[in-house]
């Protein structure tokens, strides 16, 4: 008897799986909130140099706001007021006439700026001045985080293998708390962004343990609708986040609204199931059989676990030693597990360079910031429902490769739209939106259904460290704009296209029981050799 048998036989997606999968919405919903926060409170608020040095006591008070601009600050070569330079005294002539402007001596700022507060009354940028030379730093700020859910998916993978899900998934739960509401009390930038690394450590844990928890309770033949439903969380946040950005503007209170659904979270942990086939592949049968039986009891199946001796379930999962720990290492151990790390590595880190390269890039298409948020978080619904309907009729290997391709292509044909034709600029952006977060959606449901349970979450964290580390170097890669202001957009369309290439690499799972051990893994069925190592056989 396999583990899927009496998961069918106590009802693989009754009442007991749809509790559990809705005590996931809070957390995961807080998922995209954090993931995407930066684009808010890392936002730079139309600036321009104070020039209340420059004030002589004389004609100067005189002027207008308006006046004294012209006069202290130099214009650019596209018309509009410099936000790092002034003049080092006023220069009264240029209210009659500003040519000759570029002979005037000017400097940079000297006595700090002034901030427009119209759309935001207080981001990283304006508390700290993280502009014009210090610009880089303010941009820094999502790597800085996505570094520390890179080093949380390495932590939590291997320790979720170890421990357990649900234990280390309250662990992640309350560091996620904690060192998100320390970051608002920031006194300095260093101090923040301490805080927001401890912060993507922790946040690291729920993303990648609340899939797999979810995945690991339910049947073949519902697993695909739960991959699609729990991804929707994600979107709802997507969308949610401006709403919620555009009436909170300071960006303390808006990253504590952020993190206080986390602390609901904790709560709800304590109804939350350990999963059975972790608990049997190491050995602890007992406990098995207790969440068995709340499954059964639930979904009024009880009849059978009340049949079913608790020593019975240790013949279902047989493990080589279950007292045995796996670690990252045990990835590379044998050939085809070793192939397998390889290429989700390099599927992972294109489907989130991707992503984040579009989700980040939020300014880039002329459009309101709250409302190019909103269309993005919209775009991916039906991004959803094409991915659901897809994943069984064309299977996972398919979609993988072609939601990658169709995100590249669309990141391409951006490069040669015009940037005044706004519209048609947001609306590729988002089609490549869309299809980046299908090819989101697919990952994490395909990954969690190679991998085998012995090895299921220290695969995940490995994949989600990988793709971290893609979604770091994204923030990094638009700073080249100042080399090429299409070098961006092509460094992202050759990594969409090399992952697509490497997703058609990857065998096929539609249909196909969740791998339980190492061993069923290296002698995986013929019909789920991928086209790539079959061309190797012949």
């Amino acid at each position: 008897m396999k583990f899927e048998n009496i998961l069918a036989e106590v009802d693989g997606f009754g009442k007991f799986q749809i509790r559990t999968i809705l005590l996931m919405v809070i957390p995961r919903i807080s998922l995209p909130l954090n993931f995407l926060l930066n684009n808010f409170i890392a936002a730079i608020p139309p600036h321009h140099c104070d020039i209340s040095s420059l004030d002589d006591g004389g004609i100067f008070r005189n002027l207008s706001q308006a006046e004294r601009l012209v006069v202290s600050i130099p214009v650019q070569e596209d018309g509009t007021q410099s936000s790092c330079q002034m003049f080092t005294e006023p220069h009264y002539h240029l209210l009659l006439n500003s040519s000759n402007i570029t002979e005037l001596q000017s400097v940079p700022c000297q006595d700090g700026w002034v901030y427009d507060n119209s759309t935001f009354k207080s981001t990283l940028a304006s508390d700290w001045d993280l502009v014009c030379d210090n610009r880089r730093a303010n941009r820094v700020t999502a790597t800085i985080f996505f570094m520390g859910v890179m080093v949380g998916a390495a932590v939590f993978g291997y320790l979720s293998d170890r421990f357990g899900r649900k234990t280390m998934l309250l662990v992640s739960y309350i560091a996620t708390a904690i060192f998100g509401v320390a970051s608002t009390f920031s006194h300095n930038f260093a101090m923040f962004a301490v805080m927001r690394f401890l912060t993507g450590v922790g946040i690291s844990g729920v993303s990648i343990i609340t899939i797999v928890l979810c995945i690991e309770w339910v049947d073949i033949k519902h697993r695909t609708a739960v991959g699609v439903l729990m991804s929707l969380d994600w979107s709802c946040g997507t969308a949610l986040l401006p709403l919620i950005a555009y009436f909170i503007r300071d960006w303390r209170y808006l990253t504590a609204t952020v993190t206080t659904p986390l602390f609901l979270a904790i709560v709800t942990w304590w109804w939350l199931p350990e999963s059975a086939r972790w608990l049997i592949s190491n050995g602890k049968v007992q406990r098995a059989h207790f969440y068995l039986s709340q499954c059964a009891q639930m979904n009024c199946r009880e009849q059978f676990m009340a049949d079913l001796k608790p020593e019975v379930l240790s013949k279902v999962i047989l493990v080589e030693n279950d007292k045995r720990k796996y670690s990252y290492f045990d990835l590379f151990r044998t050939p085809r597990l070793r192939r397998l790390a390889f290429l989700t590595g390099i599927v992972w880190f294109a489907v989130t360079c991707t992503y984040y390269g579009i989700s980040l890039n939020v300014t880039g298409f002329g459009v309101n910031i709250y409302l190019t948020q909103f269309i993005y978080g919209a775009s991916e619904v039906p991004a959803k429902l094409f991915i659901f309907y897809a994943l069984d009729k064309i299977g996972r290997r398919l979609n993988q490769a072609g939601t990658l391709f169709m995100t590249g292509l669309c990141i391409l044909c951006n490069m040669f739209i015009p940037t005044d034709k706004w519209k048609v600029r947001t609306a590729v952006g988002a089609l490549g939106k869309m299809f980046a977060e299908a090819a989101f959606t697919t990952i994490f449901l395909y990954t969690t259904e190679l991998y085998p349970t012995v090895m299921r979450q220290n695969g995940l964290g490995f994949c989600s460290f990988i793709a971290r580390l893609g979604v770091s170097v994204s923030p990094l890669i638009m700073v080249l704009e100042e080399v090429w202001g299409h070098l961006p957009s092509t460094i992202f369309t050759l990594v969409a296209f090399v992952g697509g290439l490497s997703a058609s690499c990857l065998p096929e799972t539609s249909n196909v029981r969740l791998p339980e051990t190492i061993e069923d893994v290296e002698q995986t069925r013929r019909r789920s050799i991928s086209p790539c190592e079959e061309k190797s056989q012949l």
